[in-house]
């Protein structure tokens, strides 16, 4: 539930500024009763780009909810600085939130960016490769290396849809210590009634990512329903 303004306008011109909230119906506890028993049903998106003379800022954050409680806040803020005029840039990033429980294991990323669009921006995407470094919490946590690969992509088509999402891979850490590949996607589909109001879906499909102490399961289909309002 995130990067899609990134995916619009992450090549535009300097001084651009954008920001959605987007609300989703979370399928994922019907779908998988036990292993997601706890997973919230509704989640809140906000998102803002703003594009300058030297670059980006982009962030998002999800809020989580139950019916009795607000269940985990989670963000992501990231900065990138222009490298030349071949779309090209410097990525820096900070990923961490909280949940009722605690926190997130947050973490700082450095790399670089490709980023790229066709003429009139209807198709854009970028791809980025960073450092990943994360930080011990708790005493069961760890601190560790790692490296991520992420790709974002967004395409307008038939006057009013649009298709974006990201596509994230990095090396996690099990808790024995021993490394291992997480994958995250999040495609979403929306039409646009206006330049305002979206409704649409989001697919997150996932592979060593959610929580899961039911069973060995590591891999995940959870669809949305969802709103979009365009600022």
């Amino acid at each position: 539930m995130r990067k899609t303004i990134l995916s619009a306008l992450m090549m535009l011109a300097t001084c651009v500024s954008a920001q959605n909230v987007q609300l989703h119906y979370d399928f994922g506890r019907n779908i998988y009763s036990n292993e997601e028993a706890g997973r919230q049903k509704v989640t809140m998106t906000l998102e803002q780009f703003k594009a300058d003379k030297w670059g980006s800022w982009f962030y998002f954050v999800d809020i989580d909810f139950s019916r009795k409680f607000t269940e985990a806040a989670y963000a992501e803020i990231s900065r990138e600085f222009n490298i030349g005029s071949k779309g090209f840039a410097a990525h820096v990033e900070y990923d961490g939130g909280l949940n009722k429980g605690g926190s997130f294991q947050q973490s700082a990323l450095l790399g670089g960016a490709w980023n790229g669009h066709n003429a009139d921006f209807s198709k854009t995407y970028s791809v980025q490769l960073m450092y990943k470094r994360y930080f011990k919490s708790y005493d069961y946590t760890n601190a560790y290396h790692s490296l991520q690969l992420t790709g974002v992509w967004g395409l307008n088509f038939a006057d009013n849809w649009r298709f974006a999402g990201f596509i994230d891979f990095w090396r996690g850490e099990k808790a024995d210590g021993h490394g291992q590949l997480v994958v995250l996607t999040e495609p979403q589909l929306w039409y646009n009634f206006n330049e305002h109001l979206s409704v649409g879906t989001e697919v997150e499909l996932s592979n060593n990512f959610v929580y899961n102490e039911y069973n060995d399961k590591s891999f995940f289909v959870n669809p949305t329903l969802a709103v979009k309002w365009n600022f």
